[in-house]
C-alpha cells in the first residue's frame, strides 16, 4: 500500500523513491511488525484476561506447569495481526506470491482460533475433533498447493492461469519447468522433477506438516515463537536471492521472479515474533494458542515450497520436527505395546521431547534455550546449502 502511494507521488518527492528498494521496506516491515506487537500486546492481553480465554493445563503433565492455568491463549491474535498490517502495508499487493502466504496464514489461524475457542470457551478439552480439524487444515493446503504449482513456475501473474488452464487442456499431464523440481541441497544439479501431482503432493505435505509440527513445540514459554522467527529470517533471505536473477545464477539456485518481495512478510514475521517473544518469555503473560502455532507453522510451509527449499526448511527445522516425531514413535509404540502385551509402553517419559526432558529434571528455561541453539546451529546450516555444493 505504501508502495503504490510512494511511486505515485515519487516524481514530485524524489526521496520516495527509496520505497522501491525490497530491502528498505523489509526492515520497516519488522519495525512496524514488533511496534505494533509492543503496543498492541498489553491491551490484548488483558481482553483475554477479560474475556476469560483462558489456559487449561493438563493434569498429567509436568506438575510444574499447573501454576500455568488461567493464563491468557489465543495471543497469537497479536502475531496475526501485527504480521497482516505491516506486511499489507510494507508490500507489493500485486506481488502474485505474498497473497498466498497471506491466505494460508490467515486461514490456518482461523482453524486453530475454532480449536481454541471450542476448549477454552466452550471448556471441551478435545477441542476441534481431529478429522474437523485436518479436514480444513486440507482444504487450505490444497487450495494452496494448487495455486502454488502455477505460481512458483509461472515468470509473473499474468501466466499463472494460463499455465493452469494448459494443464487441464492437456488432460492433466503437463509437466512443470525445472524450477519446480524437488531441490535437493549441497549438490549443484541433484533435482527431482515432481509434475502437478507431485508438486501438488509434496506442497501439501510441507505446509500441513510443518503447521502441525509447530503447534507440538508449543508447549513452554518462548519455545515454539524463537526457532520460528530464526527459521523464517532465513526463509526470507532465501527468498530475496530466489528473486534475484544474478544471485540465484550464482548459487546455483531457481530462480522465482518476483519471490523477493516475500522477504517483507519475514520481516513482518520476525518482528512480530519478537514483540510476541516479550510478553510470553518465562513466565508468560500470554500463550499464542493453535491460532498462532498453525498460522505460523503454515507460513514457513508455504515460504519453503515458494524458494524450493522443502528439504532445507527440514533441515533448519530440526527441533520442530523432533516434536513430531517423538510424538509419532510414543503414540504408536503404546499402541502397539498394548495390543501385544496388554498394556501400553513409552519410548519417552512424556511426548512431545520438551516434556521428555523437563521430566528428567531439566528446568523449563534450559530446555527453552538449549532448543533455542540448536535452532540456530541447524538454520546455520541450512543456510550453508547456498554456497556448499
Amino acid at each position: 500500500m505504501l508502495l503504490w502511494l510512494a511511486q505515485y507521488f515519487q516524481q514530485d518527492l524524489g526521496p520516495l523513491r527509496v520505497f522501491n528498494f525490497i530491502t528498505f521496506r523489509a526492515v520497516f516491515a519488522t519495525i512496524t511488525a514488533l511496534t505494533i506487537g509492543l503496543c498492541a500486546g498489553p491491551a490484548v492481553i488483558r481482553k483475554l484476561t477479560a474475556m476469560k480465554y483462558g489456559q487449561a493445563v493438563r493434569t498429567d503433565g509436568p506438575q510444574t506447569h499447573l501454576k500455568k492455568h488461567g493464563t491468557p491463549t489465543m495471543g497469537g491474535v497479536l502475531l496475526l495481526i501485527s504480521i497482516g498490517v505491516s506486511t499489507l502495508l510494507w508490500c507489493d499487493l500485486s506481488n502474485r506470491l505474498i497473497w498466498p502466504v497471506l491466505v494460508v496464514t490467515l486461514g490456518f489461524g482461523m482453524v486453530g482460533w475454532v480449536d481454541d475457542y471450542r476448549k477454552v470457551v466452550r471448556q471441551d478439552p478435545e477441542g476441534m475433533r481431529s478429522v474437523e480439524k485436518y479436514f480444513w487444515q486440507s482444504l487450505v493446503g490444497l487450495a494452496a498447493a494448487l495455486y502454488l504449482a502455477f505460481s512458483v513456475s509461472a515468470p509473473n501473474a499474468g501466466k499463472v492461469f494460463e499455465l493452469f488452464f494448459a494443464w487441464v487442456q492437456s488432460g492433466f499431464s503437463m509437466d512443470l519447468p525445472p524450477k519446480a523440481d524437488l531441490i535437493v541441497p549441497f549438490f549443484k544439479t541433484i533435482s527431482y522433477p515432481l509434475g502437478v501431482w507431485g508438486f501438488i503432493a509434496l506442497t501439501y505435505c510441507v505446509i500441513v506438516g510443518t503447521s502441525n509440527a509447530v503447534n507440538f513445540t508449543d508447549g513452554l514459554d518462548g519455545l515454539a515463537i524463537m526457532p520460528t522467527i530464526l527459521v523464517g529470517a532465513a526463509l526470507g533471505l532465501f527468498a530475496y536471492l530466489t528473486g534475484s536473477a544474478t544471485y540465484s545464477k550464482y548459487l546455483f539456485i531457481p530462480h522465482i521472479p518476483g519471490a523477493g518481495e516475500l522477504i517483507i512478510f519475514c520481516g513482518a514475521l520476525a518482528g512480530a515474533g519478537l514483540a510476541f517473544l516479550w510478553f510470553n518469555t518465562h513466565p508468560a503473560q500470554v500463550f499464542m494458542g493453535d491460532v498462532g502455532a498453525l498460522a505460523l507453522g503454515g507460513a514457513l510451509g508455504t515460504l519453503a515450497v515458494i524458494v524450493r527449499q522443502e528439504i532445507v526448511l527440514f533441515i533448519m527445522g530440526g527441533v520442530f520436527v523432533a516434536e513430531t516425531v517423538s510424538v509419532i514413535i510414543q503414540v504408536s509404540w503404546f499402541k502397539i505395546t498394548k495390543k501385544r502385551f496388554g498394556v501400553g509402553r513409552r519410548v519417552f517419559l512424556m511426548a512431545p521431547l520438551h516434556h521428555h526432558f523437563e521430566q528428567k529434571g531439566w528446568k523449563e528455561t534450559q530446555v527453552v534455550v538449549r532448543f533455542w541453539i540448536i535452532t540456530m546451529m541447524l538454520v546455520l546450516v541450512g543456510l550453508s546449502t547456498l554456497k556448499l555444493r
